[in-house]
């Protein structure tokens, strides 16, 4: 498949969407005249949106989001495959399985961007403070376009996920967890490594990262045929309910659809720094963060993106339990799809807020359920005089 040309020119201030800087370099850290010590702003990548081809949505799904190149920044990494998830149904909702993705999670849409963006700069790698889903992504994808990687996880990483990422060929640094932000910028600094996550006080990571999450919403606008009437997503910092967001409000701005859904953000009630500052009215917030076994998207440090979300499309910032969480959880499993606890976090609010919406409901299913703490330290008893009733045998 031959990608068309992005259409993408520039970047934009989410603090002033006024300002506007060029495409590249990507500013990793916010932008420069808009943020503050105490809250950084993202910037956006913006578009010719009146040379977006007619036939852009006409496509059939298939995996690789360079189908959707003209609204994506130039994809100078090559594919490895993402994209092009099922939407499955179960009692009334949908659910978009992102643990079908090529390193089992939603972030090889981000990364397939973002580490063109670092192709694209002639970075000699590509550095990413991440606890999981990231790293393992991060590192696939910078070993598919040749460029060394080091990721900086923290101690309570699953050691099941720093083996996965090691096997990509990756340098893994287990590091305190208030020096990866630190160490991870002196990497950039004095190496000159691309970085793939957040440098900023409150969360900005990379401007590029949403629009490889556009592509989910493009994917269900297409799989469903409409918009859905609302959408809810395992959130931790943010970037991937913006970039949802961003795609179904695209499709509105072209004419595609004829409106675009609200949209939820679900975070562990242990953290919850989007709610805390749709609550409060601030732009971000820094929130004390307690114990959550949802660890993938447990954050202290908020970021702009999520509150955008949010606001602008009507939606609600939802806290969920572990135990909540760990019912969605076992839901999907007994329907055939594994997800890792924090990728539940979707299915789990939508059942907790208990409403009913006016069309289709879709959860996003983020990450597979080998990536969780525990996964696979557990023996099991033998039988050791095994009869038929013991196979069939209640659950």
């Amino acid at each position: 498949m031959n990608a068309r040309p992005s259409l993408a020119v520039a970047q934009r201030s989410l603090g002033d969407p006024s300002l506007s800087y060029p495409l590249l370099p990507p500013l990793t850290r916010g932008c420069p005249e808009t943020s503050t010590p105490s809250v950084a702003y993202p910037l956006e990548v913006d578009y010719d949106y009146a040379r977006v081809p007619g036939d852009l949505f006409a496509q059939a799904p298939l995996p690789d989001i360079a189908r959707w190149s003209p609204l994506l920044p130039p994809l100078a990494a090559p594919t490895l495959g993402e994209g092009g998830t099922p939407l499955l149904e179960f009692d009334g909702v949908y659910v978009k399985d992102e643990s079908r993705n090529p390193t089992w999670s939603h972030k090889d849409r981000l990364n397939r961007v973002t580490v063109s963006a670092a192709v694209a700069a002639g970075a000699p790698g590509v550095v990413v403070a991440s606890s999981g889903n990231h790293g393992a992504s991060a590192a696939a994808y910078a070993a598919r376009a040749g460029l060394p990687a080091v990721v900086l996880a923290s101690a309570e990483s699953p050691p099941a996920v720093q083996t996965f990422v090691r096997a990509y060929g990756a340098k893994v640094l287990t590091v305190p967890a208030d020096r990866r932000w630190p160490l991870l910028r002196e990497i950039v600094d004095e190496l000159g490594y691309h970085p793939v996550s957040n440098q900023s006080v409150t969360h900005t990571g990379h401007p590029y990262g949403p629009e490889g999450y556009k592509t989910i919403a493009y994917e269900v606008f297409a799989q469903l045929g409409r918009v859905p009437a609302a959408v809810f997503t395992p959130t931790g910092y943010g970037e991937l309910v913006y970039g949802v967001w961003k795609g179904f409000a695209e499709l509105h701005r072209l004419g595609v659809a004829a409106g675009t859904p609200a949209v939820f953000t679900c975070e562990p009630a242990a953290g919850g720094p989007t709610a805390r500052a749709l609550a409060t009215g601030e732009p971000a917030v820094i929130v004390p963060a307690g114990h959550s076994a949802a660890y993938a998207i447990l954050c202290d440090v908020g970021g702009h993106r999520g509150v955008r979300a949010v606001r602008d499309s009507g939606g609600q910032a939802l806290l969920v339990s572990d135990d909540a969480m760990r019912a969605a959880q076992r839901e999907l499993a007994l329907r055939g799809v594994w997800q890792e606890l924090s990728g539940a976090a979707g299915l789990a609010a939508f059942r907790a807020l208990g409403r009913e919406f006016d069309g289709p409901v879709v959860c996003v299913a983020t990450s597979s359920g080998f990536k969780d703490l525990g996964v696979g330290g557990h023996r099991a008893e033998v039988v050791e005089d095994p009869t038929w009733r013991d196979a069939v045998s209640p659950r």
